[in-house]
């Protein structure tokens, strides 16, 4: 099934508040809220106002903004949380109760029967609220399927708007997530959200191959923020959509991921990672000699993502010992510099002696260069005539 139609549900401020250095203020989350916005994501999920005073007050605050986006909140599967997170003002509300058998048996104690009558009552109570609603199964990768999809054909027939898929604990693989939306899709007519955590590194995979099954809602976070090992990032699936056609990440502000990226690492107290996906400060730079040449010659050789779609720029790093001439053709052309063949051949052999010796920076390059091209235009300087 080809992707067409998604949208993003924004965790930053329900599931990266979870994370174990985050403490946003209501300011920092007002912040992330408007930025996410400007992104251009479709929804944005924040802490239940069950979870503290504060808690309500902020989710009462940003729904209150004005977005563009549609403001959530994540509650228990109980009548009072749905209740008070209605009265907060919020357009959407995401009721969650766990279904493998270790949630059963030893958090809340409820069969499917007692889940599916829960379901009812919550739905019952929503339904004359005017908000969108979701009921997601949690745990659902150590669920019974036949127990998920129960559950899932009952909550369809009530008219919940979408139900959600939780890879709790991040043990799914790409080929069982499409297995269970696929199956899924075929039993409801409800959209079908995707919750993925990555404690095994498969969370954006994941959350592509429940797409490519027919899911139509993916929940992210900022730098993939969450509890223990966090979620699918908001970069990395950007990153995975683009790769496959520019075209379906297009209704993004694609440049403010690095803005995003930097903003939410420096309150969480994190670096953001040098392979982060288009952020990471590597990630679009090119070292070995055959890469750069290729690169310069045509940059989709080595590079799936256009960095200029983002905001940013490629660099080619030559101070080392893979260097090739031609990368060091084209620093002496960024720095105005017109020298021969030659004498681009000899300082890329000097750059290659000097840096099996010791480590080079971008000013030792540099210096050579200007070194050859001095000494080039004082060898063709006319001699003052002797009288």
């Amino acid at each position: 099934m080809s992707i067409e139609n998604f949208s993003i549900i924004e965790s930053t401020l329900r599931e990266g508040e979870q994370f174990v250095n985050a403490f946003f203020t209501s300011e920092q989350k007002v912040t992330i809220a408007r930025m996410l916005d400007d992104f251009g994501v479709e929804y944005l999920e924040l802490t239940t106002p069950c979870a503290s005073a504060q808690s309500e007050k902020d989710c009462a605050a940003i729904a209150r903004l004005g977005l563009r986006l549609k403001v959530l909140t994540h509650t228990r599967c109980t009548l009072s949380d749905v209740r008070r997170a209605v009265e907060t003002g919020v357009q959407g509300v995401d009721v969650v109760i766990g279904t493998s058998s270790y949630l059963r048996n030893f958090s809340h104690g409820k069969s499917i029967d007692a889940i599916i009558d829960q379901a009812q009552e919550v739905f019952a109570y929503l339904r004359q609220q005017q908000v969108e609603m979701r009921f997601s199964t949690e745990d659902s990768l150590r669920s019974d399927p036949q127990d998920l999809y129960r559950v899932y054909a009952a909550v369809d027939h009530m008219g919940y708007h979408r139900v959600g898929i939780a890879d709790t604990v991040g043990i799914g693989t790409p080929r069982q997530i499409y297995d269970l939306v696929a199956g899924l899709r075929q039993q409801v007519r409800a959209d079908i959200e995707f919750h993925g955590h990555n404690d095994t590194g498969c969370a954006i995979a994941n959350s592509f191959a429940a797409l490519e099954a027919g899911a139509t809602h993916v929940d992210t976070s900022v730098l993939g923020i969450g509890e223990r090992n966090g979620i699918t990032p908001l970069g990395g699936l950007v990153a995975r959509l683009y790769a496959v056609s520019p075209a379906l990440v297009e209704k993004y502000n694609l440049p403010m991921l690095l803005e995003l990226d930097r903003y939410v690492a420096s309150l969480v107290g994190v670096d953001i990672p040098f392979n982060n996906y288009i952020t990471g400060f590597a990630a679009f730079t090119h070292k070995a000699g055959i890469h750069a040449k290729a690169v310069l010659n045509n940059p989709a050789t080595y590079e799936v993502l256009r960095p200029e779609d983002f905001g940013l720029t490629r660099y080619i790093h030559i101070a080392h010992r893979l260097t090739g001439w031609n990368a060091i053709r084209y620093r002496a052309d960024q720095l105005g510099l017109d020298l021969p063949d030659q004498a681009i051949r000899e300082i890329t052999d000097q750059v290659k002696q000097l840096s099996d010796h010791r480590p080079l920076n971008l000013d030792d390059v540099d210096g050579l260069l200007y070194a050859a091209n001095h000494a080039a235009s004082h060898a063709f300087q006319p001699q003052p005539s002797l009288k």
